[in-house]
């Protein structure tokens, strides 16, 4: 009979695509590094064979040591462009912002900064008379809806139902490659603390004046304790489209969002089999709230006690953005909060369990708030098809082209022969990414919180990389309303995935 650990599932096997390349480096550095190789040939039949070995010792080394990848997958060229890129906005201000009646709005308003700033909110129905917001991204004509769950948690399930979750989330993700014009799926999970508000209010209402005084007591210590050290956990997934009908005509907001109106109740139906508890769309009022929160942590507590109290903080999409906003170099300052944000460098190289991100995801003391949001970038059959077959020929070029080829550069080969072989069975291919952002009240507790992720990071088989001279724009991807970093880009991706 098999044990527990026989038994267990594990999950591996992911690849970061790429390109082939000599010396091992990419396709275009190995461009770059050959170019540079003949105008050297050039300059010595010009110049002379002096002349030439010059050239060749004053660019060849420093553009092999500039475009070699490091550990994390980055080149020195990469970071040498990102802090350029944040030299150049500090020097201009452009990481200042200030909104309301003394910034540079217009009307006076607090509206969001940076890539969301040109984001406009409205609100339709589905298919089953349910109201949801509707995000439009009208630089990029990207559409997002957003949902929101509480999650079962998996303290109580045994292991036949953590594998059926883990089962059913993969068939979801699977589904997400078959809606049309989706580009991907943001799932964040949120944890803050719990100020007792919704507890304070349901023992309020439910109080009666006849009850014996020793029960009114229990209930009054209950009141006054049991929200210490207590924190609300919420997940929301956003889902952007791209404002095309299937044959690529161009549509309205509208259109777009009645189009995906019909659509919807099968996908936040299908949910709850996933483990993620009761999903729902969530409304304009609520997205309004979920941002001026993120933004303002003081606020949270305001709207959570006006909507225990049955209220609504008013609010409207031109005012959830921040009073004041500075974003540094590893770090982003906000209407009294400061946060870091960091990004996914690499994916676990080894095989792994379900549990992997408890600790990631679990609440933290000396975090007030937390926010991990896993990317999943949805790719069609044909572009997985043309993928998976460029990562095997890449693959084996490496092995190919070098005298002794490495254990690692032959294990990539199997990996990569392994996800062609499921992807030709009619496996889906999903591209995944994650950013985490800690938000703290002061500089004392920014320390604990970095030092709190550099402990719960490496649990995570993850190696998280606090994102360079782009803090603003990084808070705002991680954030559930559908801001994707590659559409924004000046760089096309075709080009960019040769690095």
């Amino acid at each position: 009979m098999p044990t527990p650990a026989e038994t267990h599932r594990t999950y591996g096997n992911w690849r970061r695509p790429r390109s082939a390349g000599l010396w091992r480096l990419a396709l275009a550095p190995t461009l770059m590094t050959v170019g540079v190789v003949v105008a050297a040939s050039l300059v010595s039949m010009i110049a002379g064979l002096a002349g030439g070995l010059v050239f060749f010792a004053l660019t060849v080394p420093p553009l092999f040591v500039l475009l070699r990848p490091a550990y994390d997958g980055y080149t020195r060229l990469q970071r040498l462009g990102a802090w350029a890129g944040g030299a150049r906005a500090r020097a201009a201000r452009e990481n200042t912002y200030r909104s309301g009646p003394l910034g540079l709005v217009a009307c006076g308003t607090h509206q969001l900064p940076g890539l969301l700033a040109a984001s406009r909110l409205s609100e339709t129905h589905d298919a089953h008379g349910r109201p949801f917001a509707v995000l439009c991204h009208a630089h990029v004509r990207h559409l997002t809806v957003v949902l929101e769950s509480e999650p079962d948690g998996a303290s109580l399930a045994d292991q036949r139902q953590v594998d059926q979750w883990v089962a059913h989330h993969g068939e979801w993700l699977a589904q997400l490659s078959r809606e049309p014009g989706l580009i991907g799926c943001q799932i964040s999970i949120e944890s803050s603390p719990d100020p007792g508000t919704r507890l304070r209010h349901m023992l309020a209402n439910r109080r009666s004046d006849n009850a014996p005084p020793y029960a009114d007591e229990v209930m009054s210590e209950i009141r006054d304790t049991y929200p210490a050290g207590a924190a609300e956990v919420k997940a929301r997934i956003a889902l952007t489209y791209r404002m095309n009908a299937a044959g690529g005509r161009r549509l309205s907001a509208a259109e777009k969002a009645h189009e995906v109106g019909i659509r919807l109740p099968g996908l936040y139906g299908t949910l709850p089999n996933t483990g993620a508890g009761g999903a729902a769309p969530v409304d304009a009022q609520r997205l309004c709230e979920i941002v001026r929160a993120a933004y303002d942590l003081a606020a949270a507590e305001t709207i959570e006690t006006a909507r225990a109290a049955g209220d609504t903080a008013a609010l409207s999409w031109d005012d959830v953005g921040p009073a004041s906003a500075q974003a540094l170099a590893r770090s982003y300052h906000h209407d009294g909060a400061i946060s870091v944000t960091w990004e996914m460098a690499d994916a676990p190289r080894t095989a792994i369990v379900e549990t992997v991100l408890s600790e990631l995801l679990a609440p933290h003391r000396d975090i007030p708030r937390k926010r991990v949001t896993l990317l999943y970038r949805v790719l069609s059959p044909a572009e997985a098809a043309r993928m998976v077959e460029s990562d095997v020929h890449a693959a084996e070029f490496r092995v190919n082209t070098r005298r002794n080829a490495s254990a690692r550069d032959k294990r990539e080969v199997q990996s990569a022969q392994a996800t062609a072989a499921e992807e030709a069975r009619g496996a889906a291919l999903i591209g995944v990414g994650m950013l985490v952002t800690a938000s703290v009240l002061d500089q004392d507790g920014l320390a604990a919180a970095i030092a709190a992720i550099a402990n719960v990071g490496p649990t995570a088989r993850i190696n998280l990389r606090v994102v360079a001279h782009s803090q603003d724009s990084a808070f705002a991807a991680a954030l559930p309303l559908g801001v994707w970093l590659p559409e924004y880009q000046a760089l096309p991706r075709a080009i960019k995935d040769t690095f």
